[in-house]
C-alpha cells in the first residue's frame, strides 16, 4: 500500500471516530457541564491516558512495530506472529498487577495528579471512584495497541482505524443510558470509559484472528528478540514517563486554579485533536512501518523522499486548520457546547484555551511525520532526549504563567504549544544533521505556497465570521448552519488559492494512492 493510501485509509476512519467523538463531547459537555462533576470525571479519564503512553501508543508501539516489520520480512509471517505472541504474554504479566496496585493506591495517586482537587472534598471523592471505575481501560487498550501494531505490520490499517469510534460509541451509550440510574453522569461517562476499552480489544483481537495473525496467550518466554524489544521501549518508556509528568502537571496546575479550568481545557484539547488526529496520528500510523520496511531494504532514497511528502501532507493540512481553530474557537465552542450544564462563562474560557493550542498544531502534526525517522531506524533514545528537552521547556514555562501572569488556562495551553515547536526544531534538525532528512526542493516551494495560501483563506475566513456571527451568537440550528457554512467557505477559499498556486493537482494525487516500487504486497491470504 503506498503511503498516500495509507494515510487516507487511516484518516478517514479517523474522521469518522472524530466526528462520533463530537457527538460524544457534546452530550458530555450538556451532561456534566464544566463544573466539579466534570473535573472529576476529566481526571479520571487522564489518569489510564498518561499509562497508556508508556504501555501502548508510546513505547511498546515504538519499538515493537518495527521489529515486527524487520521479523515479516526476515523470517516471514510465522516467525513475526511468534515475537508478537511473547510481547504480548510479557505486556499481560506487566499490566494486570500494576492496574490492581494502582486502582488500590488510587487516593494517594490523585493526591498527587490534581492537588488542587483536595480543596474541595466532594470533587476528590467523585475523582476517587471515577478513577478506580475507568482504570481498567488501560488494560484493554493496552493490548489493542499491540494487535493494532501486528495490524499495521501486515497493511491491515482500516481495522486498526476504525477502533476509536467504539469508545466512543460506548461513552455516548453510558451517559445517554445509564446517567437516569446513576447518582450522577460521571458514574455513567466511568462505566462508558471501560466497556469502550473492552469493545476495541474484542474488536481488533477478532480481527487478528480473521486475518490469520491469532494472539493466543502463550507462556512468557525470555528471548532475544523480547530483550531487544525492551531495549529499544526502554528510552521511549523514559520519554513517555517525561511526558506523562508534563501532561499531569499540566494537570496539577489546571487543578490549582478555579473549578472549571480542567474541564475547559479538556473540551479545547479535544476540538483541537481533530486535524491532529485526522493528520498528524494517520501519518504516523501510516509512515512507521513503511519506513521500516524500506530502510531495511536499503531503500534509503524512497525512504527520505516518503518522509518529506508525509511532512507536506501534514503541512498542507494542519496550516489552514489552525488557522481557523484560532479565527472560529469562540463561535465554535459556543455552537458545539453551549447549553445544558456548560454556560457562556465556560465557552469564553474553553475557547481561550483552544486558540493558544492552534498556535502549535502544525508542529504537533510535524512531530509526528519527523519521530518515525527514528523509530524506523531503531533509534528511540533521540526522541527521547529531544522530548526532554521541550518537556523542560514547557514546564519552565507553565511556571512562568503561573506565577507571574493571569493567563491560567490560556498559559497552560500556550506553553504545551511552544514547547511543541521547540520539540519539532530538534527532531528535523537532528534528522538533517545526520543526512537522514533533507528538504526537497517541492517541499520548501510548496510549503510557502502554503502559507500564502492560508493567510488568503484566513481573509476569507474573517469576512465570513462578520456576516455570520449574528447566526453564531446561539446553540440551535441556527447556529450549526453559520459555524458550517463558515466553515465551507474557508475549505472553499483555501481550495481554490491551492489550485491557483498549484500545491497540488489531480494527477499527484493518483500517482500517491497507487501501490509505490518497494513497498511490499500483500499475500494472498491478506487480500480483503
Amino acid at each position: 500500500m503506498s503511503l498516500g493510501r495509507a494515510i487516507a485509509t487511516v484518516g478517514s476512519f479517523t474522521l469518522l471516530s472524530r466526528i462520533v467523538g463530537f457527538v460524544r463531547d457534546i452530550v458530555l459537555s450538556a451532561v456534566l457541564g464544566s463544573g466539579g462533576i466534570a473535573d472529576a470525571f476529566f481526571v479520571a479519564l487522564k489518569l489510564p491516558n498518561f499509562f497508556r503512553r508508556l504501555f501502548a501508543e508510546g513505547a511498546f508501539s515504538a519499538a515493537f512495530v518495527p521489529l515486527f516489520a524487520r521479523e515479516l520480512q526476515g523470517g516471514g509471517r510465522e516467525a513475526a506472529l511468534t515475537f508478537a505472541r511473547q510481547a504480548h504474554a510479557g505486556l499481560v504479566l506487566v499490566l494486570v498487577p500494576f492496574a490492581i496496585v494502582l486502582i488500590a493506591a488510587m487516593p494517594w495517586v490523585l493526591s498527587l495528579l490534581a492537588p488542587g482537587l483536595r480543596a474541595d472534598p466532594g470533587t476528590f471523592d467523585l475523582a476517587v471512584e471515577f478513577s478506580r471505575i475507568a482504570f481498567p481501560y488501560l488494560i484493554f487498550i493496552s493490548l489493542a495497541s499491540l494487535y493494532g501494531g501486528v495490524l499495521n505490520g501486515i497493511e491491515r490499517f482500516a481495522e486498526v482505524a476504525v477502533t476509536p469510534v467504539l469508545l466512543n460509541v460506548a461513552l455516548i451509550g453510558a451517559v445517554l443510558g445509564l446517567t437516569p440510574f446513576l447518582p450522577n453522569g460521571g458514574y455513567a461517562a466511568s462505566i462508558g470509559v471501560t466497556i469502550g476499552g473492552l469493545l476495541q480489544w474484542a474488536w481488533l483481537l477478532a480481527s487478528c484472528a480473521r486475518d490469520g495473525v491469532g494472539m493466543k496467550l502463550v507462556r512468557p518466554r525470555w528471548t532475544e528478540r523480547v530483550a531487544r524489544l525492551i531495549k529499544l521501549a526502554t528510552p521511549v518508556a523514559i520519554g513517555g514517563g517525561v511526558q506523562t509528568i508534563s501532561v499531569m502537571l499540566d494537570v496539577v496546575w489546571a487543578s490549582l486554579m478555579p473549578i472549571g479550568t480542567i474541564s475547559a481545557l479538556y473540551y479545547a484539547d479535544r476540538l483541537a485533536q481533530l486535524p491532529l488526529g485526522v493528520v498528524g496520528i494517520a501519518i504516523g500510523t501510516a509512515l512507521l512501518p513503511l519506513l521500516a520496511r524500506q530502510l531495511r531494504a536499503g531503500e534509503n532514497t524512497a525512504a527520505m523522499a516518503n518522509q518529506n511528502r508525509a511532512i507536506e501532507f501534514g503541512l498542507l493540512f494542519s496550516l489552514p486548520a489552525a488557522l481557523a481553530l484560532w479565527q472560529l474557537a469562540e463561535p465554535m465552542i459556543r455552537v458545539l457546547f453551549e447549553r445544558g450544564q456548560f454556560q457562556p462563562d465556560d465557552t469564553l474560557r474553553t475557547a481561550s484555551a483552544l486558540a493558544a493550542l492552534a498556535v502549535g498544531l502544525p508542529a504537533f502534526v510535524v512531530v509526528k511525520a519527523l519521530t518515525p525517522g527514528f523509530f524506523a531506524r531503531e533509534d528511540t533514545r533521540t526522541p527521547l532526549y529531544a522530548a526532554i528537552a521541550a518537556i523542560s521547556f514547557n514546564i519552565a514555562l507553565n511556571a512562568l504563567f503561573l506565577f507571574f501572569s493571569s493567563l491560567h488556562q490560556v498559559g497552560i495551553a500556550l506553553a504545551s504549544s511552544l514547547a511543541g515547536w521547540l520539540n519539532a526544531m530538534v527532531l528535523g534538525g537532528i534528522l538533517m544533521h545526520r543526512s537522514h532528512l533533507e528538504p526537497d526542493s517541492r517541499l520548501l516551494s510548496r510549503a510557502a505556497r502554503m502559507v500564502v495560501a492560508t493567510i488568503g483563506m484566513g481573509a476569507v475566513l474573517w469576512l465570513a465570521l462578520i456576516l455570520a456571527r449574528p447566526m453564531m451568537a446561539h446553540s440551535d440550528l441556527g447556529g450549526f448552519l453559520g459555524l458550517a457554512a463558515v466553515c465551507v467557505v474557508g475549505v472553499l477559499a483555501y481550495g481554490l488559492l491551492g489550485a491557483a498556486l498549484r500545491i497540488v493537482n489531480i494527477s499527484e494525487l493518483r500517482f500517491v494512492m497507487r501501490r509505490q516500487p518497494g513497498v511490499r504486497p500483500a499475500a494472498p491470504d491478506e487480500q480483503p
